[in-house]
């Protein structure tokens, strides 16, 4: 094999390790990416629907509220209220329909499944409530137990996609010390075996050119040849020696045609 083919390999081999170590880094850290992106995704929208279907619900049960406690036993709202309550109620059906498309933990759907029924009780004991202003036993025998239950319903969904996101955090924790771990195993590895490339590859050129040069010197000594070089650089002697090889067969052949 030529001495420009090694070199040459060995110049690839070390684009290889370099290529090779920054893949594995990029393929790590758009899984972590991904990882993360996916908790922001999935779990994070489900507490915000969540949150939403609270707030929706708190309106709902205000402009109930306003119903029962009202001076006058009329079964109309005010407006105010009765646009809360509609505000309410678009809100949570919103976010609840947006929930039920978006169940990604273990019993999630049953908990989801379980505040759709709640849900339309609910909403069933709402307009029951509103015809029956200032019926207060009504409101605490079945509205304020109802509104419990399904209060109970969205915060068991919203703890359960809080816990995975604790879950998930955890476990890209994890995988990132993993990395680090694994990264640092792999850069040792490519640093060895670059450092036993530089190391190699100076020696075998070193020693090839120092055996070559002595082999001229040896030969110079021995066609008695007279030499005077003042160098250490054996590509330099070997070059030296070869002129002087030259003028010793440009001197013999000049001889043989005189004779």
């Amino acid at each position: 094999m030529k001495l420009k083919t090694k070199l040459s390999l060995g110049l690839g081999f070390l684009f290889v390790i370099i290529f090779t170590l920054a893949g594995v880094c990029s393929y790590y850290v758009a899984r972590l990416g991904q990882e993360s992106d996916n908790i922001l995704k999935n779990n994070y929208k489900s507490i915000v629907y969540s949150r939403n279907m609270l707030s929706g619900l708190g309106d709902m049960r205000t402009s109930i509220s306003s119903v029962i406690y009202s001076k006058n036993n009329t079964a109309r709202m005010s407006d105010y209220y009765l646009k809360l309550f509609e505000s309410g109620k678009n809100v949570l059906e919103t976010n609840l329909k947006e929930a039920n498309n978006n169940i990604t933990e273990i019993n999630e759907k049953e908990y989801i499944e379980g505040l759709n029924h709640e849900y339309e009780s609910f909403l069933k004991l709402c307009l029951q409530m509103q015809s029956v202003a200032g019926e207060s036993s009504l409101y605490f025998s079945d509205f304020l137990p109802a509104y419990e239950k399904l209060k109970q319903s969205i915060n068991n969904i919203y703890d359960v996609n809080m816990q995975a996101v604790v879950r998930k955090s955890e476990l890209t924790k994890h995988d990132s010390a993993n990395f680090h771990r694994y990264m640092a195993m792999i850069g040792s590895i490519c640093l060895l075996l670059a450092l036993g490339y530089f190391w190699y590859f100076p020696v075998y050129i070193s020693s090839t050119l120092s055996y070559l040069s002595d082999k001229m010197i040896n030969l110079l000594k021995n066609s008695g040849i007279t030499y005077d070089i003042k160098t250490s650089d054996e590509a330099h002697v070997i070059l030296q020696g070869i002129n002087l090889l030259e003028n010793k067969l440009g001197i013999k052949k000049e001889t043989m045609r005189k004779e």
